[in-house]
């Protein structure tokens, strides 16, 4: 604020008077005491807008990044996505299948299952049942239904759900690096943003140079906030934070990114069982969903990976990505024949919405389409 002095009625134009330096101090009533404007008024013809959200308070040294929802993207095209399988190892197999009335060339077929990365041993299988089988629709309806018997059960309508009452559902991803994992979160976060979930993410790769960065920005798509920490903290303080800020702003799902780890590094997969640790002990009795991203592309090296992941965490689901880049979609039965592990989702493009939950009638429907 500052002083303004009076102006006098009259002689407002006269030249102003000397100063003297020995007069007494002013008396304040002779002043008019005015508020400064910082910042322009707004007109009142035009609408002021409305204040920004101020983000919640957090644990010390975690972040909060709200930010606006973003429209959804509508779901991919699975038939699409598989256009390469189609055309790559199932193109070969129906070759070998014969049409009706003709006999297979079962050798063939077995070679094209191992081909396509169902893997050996559960080529001979699959070949074998399928024989015995002697289907009135043909080879090609005996293979497709030994195929879809390998597919283990699932609810259709399953999706993370809180195992402890008032506390949020808990999904640990887990992979290694170059995957598809970090974005595949960002894909889940939109996903069930969209269905009107409250997500909350945990940036627990904290030994990637990126990956805090890369989520941040996924965060930002999916409309949903982040919690992190400087890179190199300690991964299980930051799922440990994530909890309590999910706990107290009333999220009902935490998807917390892991360090991307190859399974033969056994210190790596011990920060796995660490953060499992933690959990229970914020949320005692809590049992979190542990997901599995595997790159489709990989093949049966991926299927190893994942077989270890199992045995040292104990695997409750698996992401499927980049199937939209192989042509050999075998491995979604052997993962789940050698696993006993439902695959939840595939990937079959770059968009959010390209990621999709897996159905096991409709992808041996679009292998075979």
């Amino acid at each position: 604020m500052f002083w303004r002095r009076k102006k006098d009625d009259e002689g407002a134009d006269a030249p102003l008077p000397e100063i003297d330096l020995e007069a007494p101090e002013p008396d304040p009533a002779d002043f008019d005491l005015e508020q400064e404007e910082t910042e322009p008024r707004a007109r009142e013809s035009e609408p002021t807008a409305p204040p920004p959200p101020i983000a919640p308070e957090l644990p010390p040294g975690a972040l909060w990044a709200p930010v606006p929802p973003i429209a959804v993207e509508p779901a991919g095209d699975l038939e699409a996505g598989l256009a390469k399988t189609r055309g790559g190892f199932v193109s070969r197999l129906r070759g070998y299948l014969g049409g009706e009335g003709d006999e297979a060339s079962w050798d063939d077929v077995e070679e094209t299952l191992i081909a396509g990365d169902v893997g050996a041993s559960l080529a001979m299988e699959l070949v074998e049942r399928a024989r015995r089988r002697r289907d009135p629709g043909g080879a090609e309806a005996a293979i497709r239904a030994e195929l879809a018997a390998l597919l283990v059960p699932r609810d259709a309508a399953w999706s993370p759900q809180a195992s402890v009452e008032g506390g949020p559902a808990i999904v640990l991803v887990v992979g290694v690096n170059g995957t598809g994992k970090t974005t595949t979160i960002g894909k889940l976060a939109a996903r069930y943003s969209a269905e009107g979930r409250r997500v909350l993410l945990a940036a627990a790769d904290t030994f990637r140079a990126a990956a805090i960065d890369q989520l941040k920005i996924w965060a930002e798509r999916a409309g949903v906030p982040v919690v992190a920490h400087a890179p190199n903290a300690d991964p299980g303080a930051v799922v440990y934070d994530a909890i309590d800020a999910a706990v107290a702003r009333g999220a009902d799902l935490v998807i917390a990114d892991t360090a991307g780890r190859l399974h033969t590094k056994s210190n790596l997969m011990d920060e796995l069982a660490k953060i499992r640790r933690i959990i229970d002990k914020r949320l005692p009795g809590a049992v979190p969903e542990t997901i599995f991203v595997l790159d489709a592309t990989t093949g049966q090296n991926g299927l190893a990976q994942a077989k270890a992941f199992h045995d040292a965490v104990g695997l409750t689901g698996i992401v499927l990505t980049k199937l939209d880049s192989t042509a050999k979609g075998g491995i979604v039965f052997a993962i789940e024949h050698d696993l006993g592990v439902p695959v939840r989702f595939v990937g079959v493009g770059e968009k959010a919405g390209d990621l999709l939950p897996f159905d096991p009638d409709a992808f041996v429907a679009a292998l075979f389409a």
